[in-house]
């Protein structure tokens, strides 16, 4: 697009383009009926930001229909500052909002609508500080990614990792932290464990093979391997300062006098920052397995999803001291998990910081409040200064 082109579509201000990304249902969800395409989304930001001169690549998510990651790039060079977001959304209640979550309402100097903090807020505030640099000579590239499907598979970050995309030095994630630096959370593992053994009648147990019961053995030794975790690990950065391990439902049988004959057991273990997911796992095989084959019965352990890796960025890296410096406020550690791993495998030095609280993520009436807005432009500003002139 050439210069003269880019200055036919005007770049609204943060306002407009807040309500315009909010009118755009982006719904994320492993539900097909809730399921929404991001591309309307991720077109009216290319539009945006090739009107600023970004080059825009929109790459679409492999083997997810209707998905789509964008890279926009300011400058050239090797480093430079990354400003990323999710386009997506997570459901909603209609009956519990006070107004349509598809439009931008104000009230109480708050701005309300379906992720307008979690977190299609992020985007208009970055594009808004952006806009300083159009023209300038940068001498690292200024990128702002936006990607699919972060409240559901992560498979919009996965597929970036993946294809090695973006390249760059730093790169912030615009979560809402109340724009408070965020150098590291948790991981986040849901795991499902099958029984199946052979019913028979409850009066003689040597009829069939009991799944309940095998579960029952099982569950003693997943709450033993929590016990050994939480002694051996311990971070005092996190309120919760051991990983959690919670067994979150079990389903088995179908009548008291009935030798159960399957069982199934879903768990959710929260890793702390040095702790391998693919390690946990084959430690809980090695304590499960044994029962199973003790007790004859078929065995099925596998994640329910692929899981969030936990996160850390050292205290001391450049970009947790620039983000102290501009906000005044100390990296510090939460407990929901992002997509920071997979922009870590891509050798960014990345931290999570965004206007907003997280606080209101996932709730009826999502709001941004309006005092968030200025100082998040001025600190990204200042990181676009600091990295990319």
């Amino acid at each position: 697009m050439s210069q003269s082109d880019s200055k036919t579509i005007a770049v609204p201000g943060i306002r407009d383009m807040l309500a315009r990304l909010v009118s755009l249902p982006s719904i994320s969800s492993a539900s097909a009926e809730w399921d929404h395409s991001n591309e309307p989304v991720v077109r009216t930001l290319e539009e945006w930001l090739k009107a600023l001169r970004f080059s825009v690549e929109v790459l679409p998510v492999p083997g997810m229909p209707g998905k789509f990651n964008l890279i926009a790039t300011l400058g050239s060079g090797p480093g430079g500052l990354v400003l990323s977001g999710h386009t997506d959304t997570v459901p909603f209640d209609d009956k519990r909002w006070q107004s349509d979550p598809f439009t931008l309402t104000e009230r109480d100097n708050r701005w309300y609508g379906l992720g307008t903090c979690d977190m299609k807020g992020f985007f208009p505030l970055a594009i808004e500080a952006a806009r300083a640099f159009v023209g300038k000579d940068l001498k690292q590239p200024l990128i702002i990614l936006a990607t699919a499907d972060e409240e559901s598979s992560m498979d919009g970050a996965r597929a970036l990792a993946e294809a090695g995309k973006p390249r760059a030095r730093y790169a912030v994630i615009g979560e809402p932290t109340s724009l408070k630096p965020v150098r590291m959370h948790k991981g986040i593992m849901m795991e499902r464990l099958k029984f199946e053994g052979q019913s028979g009648h409850s009066s003689n147990p040597a009829l069939g093979r009991n799944a309940l019961e095998g579960m029952h053995e099982a569950m003693t030794e997943l709450l033993a391997l929590r016990s050994a975790w939480q002694e051996q690990y311990r971070n005092p950065s996190f309120e919760v300062q051991v990983p959690t391990l919670n067994l979150g439902c079990i389903h088995g049988g179908d009548n008291p006098n009935r030798i159960c004959a399957r069982c199934e057991l879903h768990f959710d273990l929260r890793p702390l920052p040095g702790m391998n997911m693919e390690t946990l796992r084959q430690a809980i095989l090695n304590k499960v397995r044994p029962v199973a084959e003790r007790r004859e019965l078929s065995m099925l352990f596998e994640p329910l999803f692929d899981g969030v890796p936990p996160f850390e960025t050292p205290a001391d890296a450049a970009l947790v001291k620039a983000c102290e410096q501009l906000t005044g406020h100390t990296a510090h550690a939460v407990a929901f998990a992002t997509e920071a791993p997979w922009l870590q495998k891509l050798g960014l030095e990345t931290l999570v910081m965004g206007p907003g609280s997280i606080d209101q993520a996932h709730q009826p009436d999502e709001y941004i409040e309006l005092s968030q807005l200025a100082p998040t432009v001025r600190v990204l500003q200042g990181l676009i200064r600091q990295f990319c002139l």
